[in-house]
């Protein structure tokens, strides 16, 4: 049920970002109301960007699309589409939605809280928090680091890529199961059970285990849930308020649009699903957050900002690996739960992003955290142009070509 990091996987609902999205021959069928393409914020100042969200309704590649400014003290909010092809209800700021990969950052942001207040550090191998854990397995706990959990390059399995996990959430097996809970050592056994993909701190390999294993981590020097630590660590200082992490809860409370997905089928002319509801146990600290685009910028702003981390911590988060060769997102180095993306222009941006079932979301801005940009999608069929066009749009100097 989680994307692996191969090219086919960005669409997957396991909240896993891939590194393009699955090529489709064609656009879903989908519902078009007479309001399925309209506007809903004025375009002035970001005119750019609100062409990106136009034509990509238009396209068919999603039924709606936002997007989300934040430079410094002003902020502007665009859309087209639709949140519901049923009843036409337009796209809205304050709506809730999955918000896939993105969900590393905050996982990343609490280890990093903890390793400021002493209570675990970055050079701790997995051996110290999670003994007997590996015990019958083929890796070796003692040489690999909570850094190297968090930069992705642990070379632990990632449960995704597991075939039998994977055929879980395709098609009409994600009926069957969509409802399932998954505990954190289920997920970790499935990893587990397959080699290692390298040797610890080697290489980058985008793996969701790595951030099922640091949260497990976060539990085990707290003493408390990884939820009530990610609340007290950042959801309550930075009143986020349309933001949490519900585990097995499968419903959005909240206004949130339906969430829609082909659910991976490779059909030219795909049916499209509402995957709205669904327990996201699954991807939990790896991809199961909620968020809002408002809630998004806040939350980079500040991280980037240093309004969140102590400098010491940010400078960790903030070094990366070269994500080259292994089937990612191009142009990209990797932090420690945030990326650095170099867009067609040169311009570089920093943030995350996360794709999962019925939705995408992309929030990227200046190192500096003084200009940010989030986007969402409310399916999950469009190419990753879609959001680095946005991204050129806002970030490059004018008349600069777009990807494609």
């Amino acid at each position: 049920m989680i994307a692996s990091q191969s090219a086919k996987a960005a669409l997957l609902a396991a909240a896993t970002l891939a590194a393009t999205a699955l090529p489709i021959t064609a656009s879903p069928a989908i519902a078009s109301p007479a309001t399925a393409s309209s506007a809903t914020a004025s375009a002035p100042g970001h005119p750019g960007v609100q062409q990106v969200l136009d034509q990509a309704v238009a396209a068919k590649l999603a039924p709606g699309m936002v997007a989300d400014v934040r430079d410094g003290r002003r902020s502007w909010f665009g859309s087209a589409g639709v949140s519901d092809t049923g009843t036409g209800r337009e796209r809205r700021r304050n709506e809730r939605f999955r918000i896939g990969s993105a969900s590393k950052a905050f996982t990343a942001t609490v280890v990093l809280k903890l390793a400021a207040e002493g209570r675990l550090s970055l050079d701790d191998t997995l051996d110290t928090w999670l003994p007997g854990l590996f015990d019958n397995s083929a890796y070796e706990p003692d040489r690999i680091t909570v850094r190297q959990l968090l930069n992705q390059t642990s070379g632990v399995y990632a449960y995704s890529d597991d075939p039998a996990f994977f055929a879980t959430g395709v098609g009409p097996e994600w009926f069957e199961h969509r409802y399932d809970t998954h505990t954190p050592e289920k997920l970790v056994g499935i990893a587990l059970a397959h080699p290692p993909t390298g040797e610890p701190g080697r290489s980058f390999k985008y793996s969701n285990t790595n951030y099922i294993l640091a949260a497990m981590i976060v539990e085990k020097a707290t003493g408390r849930t990884f939820e009530q630590e990610l609340i007290r660590t950042v959801i309550r200082p930075l009143r986020l308020t349309g933001t949490s992490l519900p585990r097995t809860d499968p419903g959005i409370r909240g206004p949130h649009p339906v969430h829609y997905s082909i659910l991976f089928s490779r059909d030219p002319r795909p049916a499209v699903h509402d995957a709205t509801r669904m327990n996201q146990s699954f991807a939990w600290s790896a991809g199961g957050v909620i968020s809002t685009t408002a809630d998004l910028n806040r939350f980079f702003a500040a991280l980037f900002g240093g309004r969140v981390l102590p400098p010491a911590q940010l400078r960790e988060m903030l070094t990366t690996v070269p994500t080259e060769g292994a089937n990612w997102i191009p142009g990209t180095r990797y932090g420690l739960g945030v990326f650095e993306q170099e867009l067609p222009c040169g311009t570089s941006v920093w943030g995350n992003a996360g794709a999962t079932y019925g939705s995408w979301s992309y929030a990227m801005g200046t190192r500096d955290g003084e200009h940010r940009l989030t986007t969402q999608v409310n399916g999950d069929w469009a190419p990753l142009s879609v959001f680095t066009d946005a991204l050129a749009a806002e970030f490059c100097p004018a008349g600069t070509n777009r990807s494609r």
